[in-house]
C-alpha cells in the first residue's frame, strides 16, 4: 500500500499550508499515541500553520527593521547598572508611546546600553505587529543622499516619515553639514505628533544643538523632538569595558 504522506505534502503545498508539513509527522505520531480525535488532530495542525505564519511575519519585520536578533530587553543586564530606571523601561515596553506618537530620547556615555535598550523596544513593537526601522544617523543621511542622486528622494523620505517607529542611533556622533540639518529638520517635523521616534546619543541633552550648523534649525528641530518626550539618561560604567575586563581575567587564569 502506498504511503499517503508524500501526496498529502504535495496537496498542502498547493493550498499553501507549508508550515503544517514541518510538524505533520510529529502530529501524526502524537495523534496515534494519544488517540486524538480528528477534530483534535486538525486543531493541532492548524495551530502549527498559524504559529508558523506569525513567526515568518515576525522574522520578516526584524529583517526590515535592521535590528539584531539578540538585542532584546530580556537579554539586557539591568543589574549591571542599578541607576537605570527599570520601571520606566518596562512602561515603554508596552509600546503605548507609539500610538501616542511620543518620542523617546536616550542619552549617556558609550557602552551604557542605549542602543541595546532602543533595539529592545523595537523588538517589543515588532512582536505587536508594528513596523520599525532602526538606523544610525550616518546611515540615515547616506540613504537620503543616495536617494537624491537617483531621483528617489521623495519616496525614501516618505518611507522614513511614515514608519510607525523610527530609531535614529548615535545622533550627534558626527556634526551635521548642510543640507543634512535641513533633511533632519524636515523629517522630525513631518513625524511630529504623527509617528514615534527613538533617538540615542552620547551627547547630553544640553549639547544637542551643537550637532547643527544652523542654530535656528537646531532650535526648531529640538523643540519638536523634545516635546512630551520620554527622556532616559544612562550613567555608570561601560558594558564593553566590563566584558573586556572579564575576558582579560579569564585569559590570565589560563
Amino acid at each position: 500500500m502506498t504511503h499517503p504522506m508524500p501526496e498529502i505534502n504535495s496537496l498542502l503545498k498547493q493550498v499553501r499550508l507549508s508550515h503544517i508539513i514541518d510538524y505533520l509527522p510529529q502530529r501524526n505520531r502524537e495523534s496515534i499515541e494519544k488517540k486524538l480525535s480528528f477534530p483534535e488532530f486538525l486543531s493541532l495542525v492548524l495551530q502549527d500553520e498559524i504559529l508558523g505564519r506569525e513567526n515568518k511575519k515576525l522574522q520578516a519585520r526584524l529583517r526590515r527593521a535592521g535590528v539584531r536578533g539578540d538585542k532584546t530587553l530580556e537579554n539586557f543586564d539591568f543589574n549591571f547598572n542599578s541607576k537605570i530606571n527599570r520601571a520606566q523601561i518596562s512602561e515603554l515596553a508596552s509600546c503605548q508611546f507609539i500610538p501616542e506618537a511620543v518620542p523617546v530620547l536616550l542619552v549617556g556615555p558609550c557602552g551604557t546600553g542605549k542602543s541595546h535598550i532602543a533595539q529592545g523596544l523595537a523588538h517589543c513593537a515588532i512582536r505587536k505587529g508594528i513596523d520599525v526601522l532602526w538606523l544610525s544617523q550616518s546611515k540615515l543621511f547616506s540613504e537620503l543622499q543616495a536617494a537624491k542622486a537617483f531621483g528617489r528622494y521623495e519616496r525614501k523620505f516618505a518611507e522614513f516619515a511614515k514608519i510607525p517607529l523610527l530609531i535614529i542611533d548615535d545622533f550627534g556622533l558626527r556634526p551635521m553639514r548642510s543640507p543634512q540639518d535641513e533633511d533632519f529638520h524636515d523629517l522630525i517635523s513631518e513625524r511630529y505628533e504623527r509617528a514615534s521616534t527613538i533617538v540615542t546619543s552620547n551627547l547630553d541633552f544640553s549639547e544637542w544643538g551643537s550637532a547643527f550648523p544652523n542654530q535656528l534649525l537646531a532650535a526648531a528641530t529640538l523643540d519638536r523632538l523634545r516635546h512630551n518626550a520620554h527622556k532616559i539618561v544612562l550613567e555608570g560604567a561601560s558594558f564593553r569595558d566590563s566584558k573586556e575586563g572579564n575576558s582579560k581575567k579569564k585569559q590570565e587564569k589560563k
